[in-house]
């Protein structure tokens, strides 16, 4: 294992999507919806300590979710778990974790990974992994994983790879970016899968801490500002309120749009390991094991009868759960919510925004 190799695991997301699953309380992160004995969470930090010492491994999270965190990964350091007072979203929190870094080893690699995403072959994404963060070693630029697609999928975003400009790291291409493009529409999809320029975006990046910072002072300078101040201070009592202020003052931005889509030193590596977002109950159907008649089905007392391409997820263990006659629906059941609509994701999100606010609000 290489000491010098870092992995900062983002923690902080409310996973709405998958509500009445995932709540404020207890986000998607922390749950274990594949039904495979391991939450999302606990899944990404025993697969990146395979590669890395346990002591290189970081999760930034918001500040109500530090016992959850302690108690799904007791492994972790608790001087790195890097606690967010408020949520502003990615850019604030890789800065949070570079400037701590930088404290501590500034000849570190890091990869920057979601805590919530599915992968499907370990080996064959750490051996990228390792692939990256050895480049990342020698190079000052700002890699990100590119996902070779495999349908025109409109939930995720997209970069164009310019094919004309590429560097090999461990034998395989990547290329430098040409754009980003959030979440385009069907039409816009196919045109992207059918050119053979584009890749999904991933959200897992690798970079050295001299490129990342200087990236941030560039092109984000209020940040890095901000962050900077706290030389001296991280890794000491004085951190917490520090980073209070920090946030209070801080701008609230994606690590995209605020580093990857104005750096010329954005490089997309693509890569081929079996990967989801897992964003919606949607794509977790997609991705999820399912019987003979197409249904994903989680809860150790469920029976179903002419039931075909649903999914049904039971969190109760003392009550039965009887679906017949349905296809194409989810029925997701909790102790205080049963959710019973179609399967498509137009649906799920007319059924959220149409119901009373005072009313959902209680169930978050």
């Amino acid at each position: 294992m290489n000491r010098n190799h870092y992995c900062i695991i983002m923690a902080g997301g409310i996973g709405s999507r998958f509500w009445p699953v995932s709540r404020n309380a207890r986000p998607k992160q922390f749950l274990d919806i594949l039904g495979l004995g391991k939450t999302f969470l606990q899944q990404t930090f025993e697969r990146f300590s395979k590669i890395m010492p346990v002591e290189n491994i970081l999760v930034v999270t918001s500040s109500l979710y530090k016992d959850l965190v302690q108690e799904q990964i007791p492994q972790v350091l608790e001087e790195n778990i890097l606690l967010e007072p408020y949520r502003r979203n990615t850019a604030p929190c890789v800065a949070y974790a570079t400037y701590k870094l930088l404290e501590k080893n500034p000849r570190a690699s890091v990869v920057v990974a979601p805590s919530d995403h599915l992968i499907m072959n370990d080996d064959v994404f750490l051996e990228t992994i390792n692939n990256a963060l050895d480049y990342a070693d020698k190079h000052n630029v700002l890699l990100t994983l590119g996902i070779n697609p495999t349908r025109p999928e409109t939930a995720y975003g997209y970069i164009q790879a310019n094919k004309n400009s590429h560097v090999s790291i461990s034998g395989n291409i990547a290329y430098s970016v040409k754009t980003f493009t959030e979440k385009p529409n069907e039409e816009l999809a196919e045109v992207f899968v059918k050119s053979g320029e584009f890749l999904w975006n991933s959200g897992i990046f690798i970079w050295n801490l001299q490129a990342i910072k200087t990236e941030l002072e560039m092109h984000q300078e209020g940040i890095s500002s901000l962050f900077g101040k706290g030389k001296g201070i991280y890794y000491t009592p004085a951190e917490e309120s520090f980073i209070k202020s920090v946030y209070e003052d801080c701008t609230s931005i994606s690590i995209d749009y605020g580093i990857m889509e104005k750096t010329e030193k954005a490089i997309v590596y693509p890569a081929s390991f079996g990967w989801s977002d897992l964003g919606t109950w949607e794509s977790l159907y997609v991705q999820a094991d399912k019987d003979e008649k197409g249904n994903h089905i989680v809860g150790k007392d469920t029976l179903v009868s002419d039931v075909d391409e649903c999914v049904i997820v039971s969190q109760e263990k003392e009550k039965l759960v009887v679906v017949s006659g349905l296809s194409g629906y989810m029925v997701i059941n909790t102790d205080d919510v049963l959710l019973v609509c179609p399967r498509d994701e137009s649906a799920f999100k007319s059924i959220l925004t149409d119901l009373p606010l005072n009313e959902f609000m209680k169930f978050q």
